[in-house]
């Protein structure tokens, strides 16, 4: 039986301008995401947090703080572009042409814009991306552009790979 290695997540040498990499997965938003990230970065706009409050609004009911929104987005994005990032460098043109409600599924994908050689690290390059989140209707949430050092193949940091003992710790019941 072959052992067959998960997936590994993009090297420099894997990105190519004009690419789009649709994220796997979708994410809802609950009610508890919004007020407990709202609260630990000390986000005291009610609009977040008070139902009673955001009923009042031209919206009617809370939204979901902008910062989780590019949070979740970037995260969801990992997988594809930066499982092998040296460094963040830089979110740019942060732009949320709709609002998030508690309840919505977000969706995501990323295109390769520029690509090109550290002048500093040679273990590494530069790629810059556009991503854009949606949400279940195919709305347009949130885009940025995010700039990050990714580490060339061969040249990221070995992530340990465990394997199980040959005997069992504990014997299984018969």
């Amino acid at each position: 039986m072959a052992t067959k290695e998960g997936w590994q997540g993009r090297f420099f040498e894997d990105f190519e301008v004009g690419d789009v990499y649709q994220h796997p997965l979708g994410r809802t938003v609950t009610t508890t995401d919004n007020i407990w990230f709202t609260l630990l970065t000390q986000n005291t706009a009610p609009i977040h947090f008070d139902h009673h409050y955001a009923a009042q609004t031209a919206f009617g009911k809370p939204l979901v703080d902008s910062t989780f929104t590019l949070a979740l987005v970037t995260g969801q994005s990992v997988t594809d572009i930066s499982q092998n990032v040296f460094a963040n460098l830089g979110w740019d043109e942060v732009r949320l042409p709709n609002p998030v409600f508690e309840g919505d599924t977000i969706y995501s994908q990323s295109e390769v814009l520029e690509k090109r050689e550290s002048r500093s690290r040679p273990d590494v390059g530069i790629v810059t991306v556009k991503t854009t989140g949606y949400n279940q209707d195919g709305k347009v949430v949130i885009t940025f552009k995010r700039i990050i050092m990714v580490y060339k193949r061969g040249q990221a940091p070995k992530i340990p790979r465990l394997t199980p003992q040959d005997k069992p710790l504990v014997k299984p019941e018969a």
